[in-house]
């Protein structure tokens, strides 16, 4: 089913043998099997449930999870590999100040490397290829029943960071279709020429023709 990620927890039947068994996602967050931590070879069956998936692990380590850079396919601009970070990766840029009278905004950005990135495979499924578990500042556990206060409250570098991002992917789409109908009234104008060609040369074999015929008759008379 899409949606579902695909984790494997290995468990011993009656007869003292191994056997894998596919735990869905509502399994891992409904039950101790929601304490699974991500690892290189982890498999999805979407992009969408690799960020439940992640989003739920922060939750329960301490930290906030934000959807960072991804990579498109060249063959038809899907999304093909996404890296997800803690919200204090990286640096917040140096601006100008504008006011000496406004407020200085708390720092957010602690160059934080924890991390996990996947890429979608052949199969359709989506792969852990890269996870960096340790962070560089304490951890704050929140209570189930406030996390979904704590995912309310995000900064608003977070937020500035998801409208940057969707604003990146907009532009990037009317690129790409302004591309793409330049590319078609290209085909197009290539089909007309091509048309055009033809139907000279198709002129020109019936006026032969049509010489070769007087020319017969003419003969014929003489």
């Amino acid at each position: 089913m899409d949606g579902i990620p695909t984790v494997v927890d290995v468990v011993e039947d009656p007869s003292g043998k191994d056997f894998a068994r596919v735990v869905t996602e509502a399994e891992a967050i409904t039950s101790n099997l929601s304490d699974t931590e991500p690892f290189v070879g982890m498999e999805f069956e979407s992009e969408e449930s690799v960020k439940v998936f992640y989003d739920a692990y922060a939750s329960r380590l301490g930290f906030i999870m934000r959807v960072d850079a991804f990579r498109r396919s060249m063959r038809d601009g899907a999304v093909v590999w996404r890296r997800l970070v803690c919200n204090k990766e990286g640096f917040r840029k140096f601006k100008p100040k504008r006011s000496e009278n406004r407020k200085p905004r708390a720092v957010t950005r602690e160059g934080c490397k924890a991390m996990v990135v996947v890429k979608k495979e052949k199969t359709g499924k989506w792969v852990v290829t890269k996870f960096v578990k340790d962070h560089n500042h304490p951890l704050i556990v929140t209570p189930a029943s406030a996390r979904r206060n704590v995912l309310l409250s995000h900064t608003r570098d977070e937020k500035d960071a998801k409208i940057r991002e969707l604003t990146a992917e907009l532009q990037q789409e009317r690129k790409r279709c302004a591309a793409y109908q330049e590319q078609l009234a290209m085909i197009l104008r290539d089909m007309e020429e091509h048309s055009n060609h033809l139907a000279r040369n198709i002129d020109n074999i019936i006026q032969s023709v049509r010489d070769i015929e007087s020319k017969n008759n003419a003969f014929s008379n003489s």
